[in-house]
């Protein structure tokens, strides 16, 4: 078996991104960029001042204070520029206002007292005081945002004040699920005894659209090897990443693993050393990856979130697409067989130290509900054979994937 850090350097040394898109910057939050913004002016374009209050020229206050001046001009935010100010006076100025030629320093109004058109200033003001300088943010063709980077509303914002109305970001990589098993029926829907809602690729779509995927659910797919091929082929068909889930391990019912070698899948590497979901299938048919996870529903959305979700954000050419780790202290004990790294689910706490990070007393592969309480995954090392309350490992924010 691969460990889980040679499965995902495979996996991710074949991903490309899929293609690029232009994209209004409004609707540009979540995308990446495939394309430099580039800063095409000086950021901020003119020397202004950051607050309201009276531009002056620092070396007019000679000796002691407090000095009287003139008050002559007015620059406001979006007016004209002032006239050059002359030796010994004040201009009033607003916040964002360009600054008129020869001032060099803004006083703030509230630190003056004013007399009519005059203005009586008690200390003197620092060179430069609440003034925003031409270029202080950005020089004229430097790298505002890199091709590789996830849009936030603030990184879209900066591209707003870059003057750009569109981006290119990376086309959405396209997933298809594919639930299998006989038991399956669809929440809310009648079925027969032993069946069971299907929950796995609710999971897998929602995590996947976080990603940035779009994402199409096919029928379910029975335990029949014929029918399991046909269903994988037809999902090929228009997808950038096809996921199934179930019926990837050695059963005499576990049909996905044939049936992906039956539509003209290469698998890259099966099973990885990892608990829970050990049984995980990875493969290529022609630039469609492939990716088949196990049916347990712990198992399920843990390989998604360990494998899918840091492929999905490669395939949009995301210059970071693995998720943060952290260390944190452990809240909670558990004994365990080495062997495997593992993946424990985890509930955040504050505490005095920071966070603590709580393990969840269900850790078993087949309970939905672990992941609907859980915040973190605790990374535990595959040689270590027990966690003490109290210990420090990495652990990994869900919501980061």
């Amino acid at each position: 078996m691969l460990s889980y850090r040679e499965a995902l350097a495979r996996l991710l040394g074949s991903a490309r991104a899929v293609g690029a898109e232009r994209v209004s910057v409004d609707a540009s939050a979540g995308r990446v960029l495939a394309e430099d913004l580039v800063a095409r002016a000086p950021m901020p374009a003119f020397d202004h001042s950051s607050m309201d209050g009276y531009a002056v020229r620092a070396a007019d206050f000679q000796g002691q204070g407090p000095w009287e001046m003139p008050v002559e001009g007015e620059s406001a935010a979006g007016g004209e520029l002032p006239t050059e100010l002359r030796s010994g006076a004040a201009c009033r100025i607003f916040t964002g206002a360009r600054l008129p030629p020869g001032a060099d320093a803004v006083l703030l109004q509230e630190n003056v007292d004013r007399r009519g058109d005059v203005i009586v200033v008690r200390e003197a003001p620092a060179p430069a005081a609440w003034l925003r300088r031409r270029g202080a943010d950005l020089a004229e063709g430097a790298v505002a945002l890199a091709r590789g980077t996830r849009m936030t509303p603030g990184r879209a914002a900066l591209a707003a004040a870059l003057d750009r109305p569109f981006v290119l970001v990376a086309r959405r990589p396209v997933v298809t699920i594919l639930c299998s098993g006989d038991e399956l029926r669809a929440p809310g829907e009648p079925g027969p005894a032993g069946s069971i809602p299907e929950s796995n690729g609710i999971f897998v779509a929602a995590a996947a659209r976080e990603a940035g995927a779009m994402t199409r659910v096919g029928a379910f797919v029975p335990d029949e090897p014929a029918l399991a091929r046909d269903a994988v082929a037809e999902a090929l068909v228009g997808s950038d990443l096809v996921v199934t889930i179930g019926g990837v391990s050695v059963g005499d019912r576990d049909v996905m693993r044939p049936a992906f070698e039956a539509a003209g899948v290469a698998l890259d590497f099966w099973r990885v050393a990892i608990k829970p979901g050990k049984p995980i299938a990875v493969g290529r048919a022609g630039a469609v990856h492939v990716l088949g996870l196990p049916g347990n529903p712990a198992s399920a959305s843990l390989t998604w979130l360990l494998f899918g979700a840091p492929l999905v954000r490669a395939l949009q050419g995301d210059a970071s697409p693995l998720p943060p780790r952290t260390r944190v202290q452990v809240s909670g004990s558990i004994t365990r067989s080495p062997g495997r790294e593992e993946f424990l689910r985890a509930r955040l706490e504050p505490s005095a130290g920071g966070v603590r990070a709580r393990i969840l007393p269900n850790q078993a592969s087949g309970a939905v509900t672990s992941f609907a309480e859980a915040e973190a995954l605790v990374v535990v090392p595959a040689d270590v054979g027990r966690v003490e309350d109290g210990s420090e490992l990495e652990a990994i924010r869900i919501d980061a994937f």
